[in-house]
């Protein structure tokens, strides 16, 4: 019996249309799927309605435990925060009518006043409370500060908020320079979503990027001791396949998505 909820991040067959997409992870057999904002726009944007994707959703089967990303509140003050709240509200408006539980509160790239990020994070995710969604935190390997679960984890505890959340990823993690053992400093209702995926030996670590990913069991990373300390800590929720893989984004897309559930099986069913 499987331990996660096997879910496609949207990512690994961008070039799709979105209807596309949630059709495909249904047929398949995900159970839900990561949208992104900036392809909801453009749905929006070409004159087609929101609940289009909803019933798309709805049909196909699937929930949506995030959407990405949320922007512009992490390390801002002042007009430029306040800019930055008015898009998150719009975004989250977005994913309460989709139906998603979380949605992915993205950091900033350059050095940040923590003090400030746990302060502002508390204030988003009262926002996202507002609406139905709570903004997870997110780290991300490749920037300068926030690339790390205790670099992320540090914003969360100094904000105080009882329902703050993570988002964890073993790219970022390998990406970042941090440890798989990191992830024992975290609950398992902690954790809004794991991303999943792998990533070669060649190039170097601080040579590689979101493009570097590869699917689960063809790169260097033991996903084993990810799926185990995942289970230690008593995460029992999504696992979902995000990559940005363009040598894949050339391919089938449901061939891809296919091999992509596959092979997460293959590794957290093991």
């Amino acid at each position: 019996m499987a331990s996660f909820i096997y879910c496609l991040n949207a990512s690994t067959i961008r070039p799709t249309p979105i209807l596309d997409k949630i059709r495909i992870a249904g047929e398949v057999g995900y159970q839900a799927i990561e949208l992104w904002h900036d392809e909801i726009e453009a749905f929006v944007a070409a004159g087609r309605p929101l609940n289009d994707i909803k019933k798309a959703l709805n049909d196909a089967g699937l929930t949506v435990p995030t959407t990405i990303y949320l922007r512009g509140w992490c390390d801002t003050t002042g007009a430029e925060h306040t800019a930055g709240l008015d898009e998150c509200k719009k975004r989250l408006e977005q994913a309460a009518a989709l139906g998603a539980v979380y949605s992915i509160a993205s950091p900033a790239g350059g050095k940040v006043d923590v003090a400030l990020a746990a302060k502002n994070y508390r204030e988003l995710v009262d926002i996202g409370l507002s609406f139905g969604v709570k903004p997870a935190m997110e780290y991300l390997g490749f920037v300068e500060q926030i690339n790390s679960i205790e670099s992320a984890l540090e914003i969360m505890t100094l904000s105080g908020h009882p329902q703050a959340t993570i988002i964890v990823d073993p790219f970022h993690n390998f990406r970042g320079g941090g440890s798989f053992d990191s992830l024992a400093k975290l609950s398992g209702d902690q954790i809004a979503i794991s991303h999943f995926n792998d990533t070669p030996s060649s190039p170097s670590r601080l040579e590689q990027h979101d493009h570097s990913r590869v699917l689960p069991g063809e790169g260097h990373l033991n996903l084993k001791q990810w799926i185990g300390l995942l289970k230690q800590i008593g995460y029992k929720s999504w696992l979902s396949l995000e990559l940005f893989n363009e040598a894949l984004w050339a391919r089938d897309p449901k061939e891809v998505a296919k091999r992509g559930l596959e092979s997460m099986r293959a590794v957290a069913e093991a």
